[in-house]
């Protein structure tokens, strides 16, 4: 199936001039055409339409997703009154008694929060459970090259691939082109800079492989 995706602002590669009122058309997995909304819909009448606001991108790479699913616990929403929202580590996760389901668990919803703000691909590291691996490659998220990294995080998990970058560009996993792998995401910012700002927890949706895989309610 055609999806036009449209945004008040399109990001289609680092160094690439944004286009506003621009729109993306994901022909199942794949892009089918980028450009001016107008163009792009004259030249797909048949493909369903979604708007977003904001800015439209590709998606964004997570330098630390061994760290976020090794190192960290993820609460289930059932315990955020006496965990939190926030996923723990250090002490905090030492004092909890885990089992393989409960870290499975984390696992998922970890994986989760890695989609809504805005991840499409991940670092390739060797992770030190082959049961972490499995889940991310059912998830769709892509392995990418792991050869350069913005930082170490230090203090606190590091969900937001936009944290520690100059330019959110650097964060981009793959540069939206026609024939390429439909992977992107929309952030609810006026533009560039206030992308910059606000960061990846913004994101209004995500789209793997063509699949809206998260949207803000």
């Amino acid at each position: 199936m055609l999806t036009l995706h449209a945004a008040g602002l399109l990001l289609t590669a680092p160094g690439a001039a944004p286009v506003p009122g621009g729109a993306v058309v994901a022909d199942g997995g794949t892009i089918a055409a980028t450009g001016p909304y107008g163009e792009v819909a004259a030249a797909f009448p048949q493909a369903r339409v979604r708007r977003w606001p904001g800015v439209l991108t590709p998606g964004l790479r997570q330098w630390y997703a061994k760290w976020l699913l090794e190192r960290c616990y993820h609460p289930d929403p059932r315990e955020y009154n006496e965990l939190g929202e926030q996923p723990l580590t250090g002490e905090r996760l030492a004092a909890l008694e885990m089992s393989e389901t409960r870290w499975a668990g984390s696992v998922r919803r970890g994986i989760q929060q890695m989609l809504r703000h805005g991840t499409t691909a991940v670092a390739r590291s060797c992770f030190d459970d082959p049961a972490l691996t499995t889940a991310l490659a059912r998830s769709g998220l892509r392995f990418v090259s792991a050869a350069w990294t913005p930082g170490v995080p230090v203090d606190e998990p590091g969900l937001d691939p936009l944290r520690n970058v100059s330019d959110p560009a650097v964060a981009f996993a793959e540069p939206l082109t026609a024939g390429g792998r439909a992977d992107f995401a929309v952030f609810d910012v006026p533009d560039e800079a206030a992308l910059r700002e606000a960061g990846a927890g913004t994101c209004v949706a995500t789209v793997l492989g063509g699949r809206l895989v998260y949207r803000r309610r």
